[in-house]
């Protein structure tokens, strides 16, 4: 999730089109599921300290290549349950499909980055979770905590299933395959 928290009130029930048609307009971002709207609140100060070292380290490694960084004002669907979201950063490995002309509803992330918040960590890492394993596109996910250094790697395995490495060390270099870059933990959580 982009914020530190997800209001637990939702406005009116609604349609997609009346969301996408508000979401559209409004300053502030907010997720849709089954005809629910819930704002998302600002982040912290490590939160988009992190954020930006995510976006910064992997435009410079896939800027020459088939891949494309996506940072949190990307909203992403996962047809399969209907969730509207936004990341905090998404990475396309090749062709970038969209759900509309407007090119602001992605439908085909790579590897989606979420960064922890203790307001945020049981969704990210439960029922929001559960929603991105439903994109036949993804590859990995990472959880990555605020509080240094902690991330967490999962990557899709055969049958559907998700392979789990928790890395504490900052000198450990994470390897993303399915985007062929490499993620030094230090510089993750450089000035954090």
């Amino acid at each position: 999730m982009d914020g530190e928290c997800m209001s637990a009130e939702s406005i009116s029930p609604m349609t997609i089109e009346e969301y996408l048609a508000g979401e559209r307009t409004s300053p502030a971002k907010h997720e849709f599921l089954n005809g629910q709207v819930y704002a998302l609140a600002g982040a912290s100060r490590n939160h988009n300290l992190i954020v930006a070292n995510l976006i910064a380290e992997l435009h410079s490694q896939l800027k020459q290549r088939s891949c494309t960084v996506f940072p949190s004002d990307l909203r992403i669907k996962i047809s399969a349950t209907g969730l509207y979201t936004y990341p905090d950063v998404s990475v396309v490995h090749g062709e970038t499909w969209f759900d509309d002309s407007h090119q602001d509803t992605l439908l085909n992330p790579t590897l989606i980055i979420e960064v922890l918040s203790p307001s945020t960590e049981h969704y990210d890492r439960g029922g929001k979770f559960q929603h991105y394993r439903q994109i036949p596109s993804l590859r990995e996910y990472l959880l990555v905590a605020q509080d240094p250094y902690h991330i967490e790697h999962y990557s899709r395995q055969a049958a559907n299933q998700w392979l789990l490495s928790e890395i504490d060390d900052p000198q450990v270099v994470l390897e993303l395959r399915s985007i062929q870059c490499r993620l030094t933990v230090q510089e993750v959580y450089a000035k954090i």
